[in-house]
């Protein structure tokens, strides 16, 4: 099953430099790698179903429609029981080119369940990545506070200072 750092990384697999949006899976190599890292077999239709569910989860969490897509990732799969020394292991059957697929999507609903409302799109419009807030207080707005964070402080600085009026 793939942890909350493997589902950022593919969440942040689209970021944005000098302006424009990046692909970083749109190289093969690279999400083979990535897939691999996760115990993914790499080819066409693995990474064809990985950018499905990639692209469904980020449409989710940017509050647009995601069903479809996601339904489509997980048609036909089923967790089933089996015993064994520990107690019960649930073993995943779902066709292996699609299993990395699945389980990100596993894992994105895991941490939606455990963790509501901490998974969301960073608050620089700017900006495509996504933030997994463990802050206590549920506060974190930015995807890096280096970064987004002080970028937007600044502006919101600079604007506030050019609207108080200076004395004469």
């Amino acid at each position: 099953m793939l942890d909350d750092q493997a589902l950022l990384q593919a969440l942040n697999s689209t970021p944005v430099a000098d302006g424009r949006r990046q692909d970083l899976w749109r190289d093969d190599d690279v999400m083979d790698r990535w897939a691999r890292e996760h115990g993914g077999l790499g080819g066409d239709e693995e990474r064809r179903w990985l950018r499905t569910a990639r692209d469904a989860l980020q449409a989710g969490e940017w509050g647009t429609s995601a069903e479809p897509r996601l339904r489509r990732v997980l048609a036909g799969v089923r967790k089933v029981p089996r015993p064994s020394a520990s107690g019960i292991d649930w073993h995943l059957e779902v066709p292996p080119e699609r299993r990395l697929a699945v389980e990100l999507v596993l894992a994105w609903a895991d941490v939606n369940e455990r963790m509501p409302g901490r998974l969301r799109p960073c608050e620089n419009p700017e900006c495509r990545l996504f933030l997994l807030d463990r802050s206590r207080a549920n506060t974190a707005r930015w995807c890096s506070m280096k970064t987004c964070g002080n970028r937007l402080k600044a502006r919101r600085h600079q604007a506030r200072a050019r609207e108080t009026p200076r004395p004469e």
